[in-house]
């Protein structure tokens, strides 16, 4: 992993998009960037298209990466995946949010998927 915070970042999507191909979802898009915000990954999983956020941090000194994945982070990315669901006509596609944690300690490298772990922002409906 390289050094630099926007390097660091690029390494560890890197990461969690071959982590993820071999957990058999099959990417879409990555770095998707609408007028409300970004998605890390949008990826299709057996039925679903997963809305993935990626959290890497190098120590749990301030909480593990998922811990990072905030309320309003959940309102900004559900607003994005819910432009990009009408921008693709797959509004009526099941859909969900997942996140990828990743933790570079040195004690090695850990990644934590958590499926479904978060709901659409009651504010927004289709």
């Amino acid at each position: 992993m390289r050094p630099d915070r926007l390097g660091f970042a690029k390494d560890s999507e890197d990461l969690a998009a071959g982590f993820l191909r071999n957990r058999g979802y099959r990417i879409l898009e990555r770095n998707y960037r609408n007028c409300f915000g970004e998605i890390d990954i949008i990826a299709r999983h057996k039925k679903f298209i997963c809305f993935l956020e990626v959290k890497a941090r190098r120590s749990d000194f301030y909480g593990t990466p998922q811990e990072a994945v905030s309320a309003a982070k959940q309102r900004r990315i559900s607003r994005v995946a819910l432009g990009y669901l009408k921008s693709k006509g797959l509004l009526d596609q099941p859909a969900r949010f997942d996140v990828v944690g990743i933790s570079c300690a040195a004690d090695g490298t850990k990644i934590k998927l958590i499926t479904g772990a978060f709901e659409l922002s009651p504010h927004f409906t289709p």
